[in-house]
């Protein structure tokens, strides 16, 4: 345990300070919009989860073991961008904002309004795993801070990109019936799936990990590679089934199927 106790195992570095950021802006933001207490906790919950993933022990541990890594983007990439989103939280960020802000964030909204359709959405999420999961660039994270942070940033902004575009959140708001949003959903586990099974059944490591001598537990770097596998496979997919589950329930249910879907807001 002395990674823990280790005050660099807490590293408060560049994501805690976005992460707080936000949380300010959203905060005062509040003062003109005010959600449910449901959609704040979604949003702070989300804050909260990216905090988790990148800026404690957590982080310090991803290093050492692969399988805590890829518990990092489970977190990035189907825990955090669901919860922001939920909380809904675009009004809120951009209401503190100067005008002429506002005004430049608004036209970077509709210069990539082209991106935010399910299958566009669908395809940057897609090829952004896969590709950051390639040996040569997974290694490249290990040994280089800047590299590791472009990963990660770019798993929470496209995954909240087709986290928006399939929530139907505001400003983005994909008029699809829950039939193909379960569809979607469902594609979007394949990635995961198909890298967990290559992950398995390799019977050598493939990263970089296999060159550590020492790992916490003792576990050799199969073992190691395998446990990520189960941690990609199964942690990795709870979010889309819950959401694919519940998208063709709203679709069966009697009151009509082409409604934009939402989590239920609080009274």
């Amino acid at each position: 345990m002395a990674v823990v106790a280790d005050p660099a195992s807490w590293p408060l570095g560049a994501p805690f300070a976005v992460c707080a950021a936000l949380a300010l802006l959203y905060a005062l933001g509040g003062r003109s919009h005010r959600p449910s207490r449901r959609r704040a906790a979604s949003f702070y919950g989300g804050i909260a989860t990216v905090v988790l993933a990148l800026d404690t022990p957590v982080d310090a541990y991803a290093d050492r073991l692969f399988a805590v890594h890829m518990l990092q983007h489970v977190l990035l990439l189907t825990v955090a961008p669901p919860l922001l989103v939920s909380g809904r939280p675009w009004p809120r960020l951009w209401q503190p904002l100067p005008l002429r802000v506002r005004r430049a964030g608004a036209r970077a909204i509709a210069a990539a309004a082209p991106l935010a359709t399910p299958p566009v959405a669908l395809a940057l999420l897609t090829a952004t795993v896969g590709a950051w999961h390639v040996p040569a660039l997974y290694d490249a994270t290990l040994r280089s801070d800047a590299v590791h942070q472009l990963e990660h940033l770019s798993f929470v902004a496209t995954a909240i990109l087709f986290w928006a575009v399939m929530l139907g959140a505001p400003p983005l708001r994909a008029r699809i019936d829950g039939a193909r949003r379960c569809l979607y959903f469902v594609l979007a586990m394949v990635p995961g799936w198909i890298l967990a099974i290559v992950l398995a059944f390799a019977r050598t490591p493939l990263y970089a990990y296999a060159g550590l001598r020492h790992r916490p537990g003792g576990i050799s770097g199969l073992a190691d590679q395998q446990l990520a596998a189960g941690v990609m496979w199964v942690p990795g997919s709870v979010a889309y089934v819950v959401a694919a589950c519940w998208s063709l329930y709203s679709w069966l249910e009697p009151r009509g199927g082409t409604r934009t879907w939402s989590p239920p807001a609080a009274t």
